[in-house]
Order: C-alpha cells, then structure tokens, then sequence
C-alpha cells in the first residue's frame, strides 16, 4: 500500500521516532508498503527552515539522500492536486495540510498523521 506522511510524521521519523505511535512506526517500517513524501512536506520544511522554527538545514542539503536511504518515493504537486486543494471547504488554512489533504484525496492512498484535521476530509489517518 502507498501512504503519504504528514510532514511532523517525517520530522519524526528522522528524530525523534518515540514521538510516532506505534500504528504510525508499524506502517512506516512494513516492507509491504511504500512510503510516499509530498513536494508539499519539502516545501513545507524549506520554509520552517527558512524562518527558524525548525533546525533541517542538513535535511535539506542531503534531501535526495536521506529520501532514498529511507526507501521513501516522492509526490509531486499536479495540477489536479492543486485544483483540488483549492477546491477543500476551508476547515483548515494551513496550505500544507491542505494540499496532502487534497492528495490523499486524489491517490485514495492514507496518510500518517497525528493532526485530526484530516479527518475532516474524509482522509483515511493512521495514527
């Protein structure tokens, strides 16, 4: 199965991996599944990066890297995706969240992700 993460599921994954429940870790370390990172959740700690809120610099420099030795894949942003985020009812601003809601949407494919807002979306969460 393929699963979107959530961007603070990532975060997590690569530094504080306790922070994840179990269900999350279980599904992250399944060889029968495939892990998928949305452009958005790169973007998304670009810009945190950027502002101070978060310390990813090394992240971001070794970005391909670290993606492939984790056997991740990527999602790039579509412009069906885009519609289709703009397009959610407005439950949440964030426009990152918005736009893996609208993937998860789009893929039908589930995301690892603590926030409930996803939910609100009718976006298959595991947590």
């Amino acid at each position: 199965m393929r699963i979107l993460l959530d961007t603070h599921a990532l975060l997590w994954w690569w530094k504080t991996e306790e922070q994840l429940s179990s269900a999350a870790r279980k599904a992250m370390e399944s060889d029968s599944n495939t892990i998928v990172i949305s452009a958005a959740v790169a973007w998304e700690i670009a810009i945190k990066t950027k502002t101070g809120r978060i310390h990813f610099d090394q992240a971001l420099a070794s970005w391909n890297e670290l993606i492939a030795e984790d056997h991740f894949t990527e999602l790039p942003i579509s412009s069906e995706h885009g519609i289709s985020a703009g397009q959610l009812p407005l439950h949440h601003r964030d426009p990152f969240d918005r736009m893996l809601a609208a993937q998860a949407q789009v893929t039908g494919w589930p995301i690892i992700s603590a926030d409930r807002i996803f939910d609100y979306y009718g976006v298959r969460r595991i947590w």
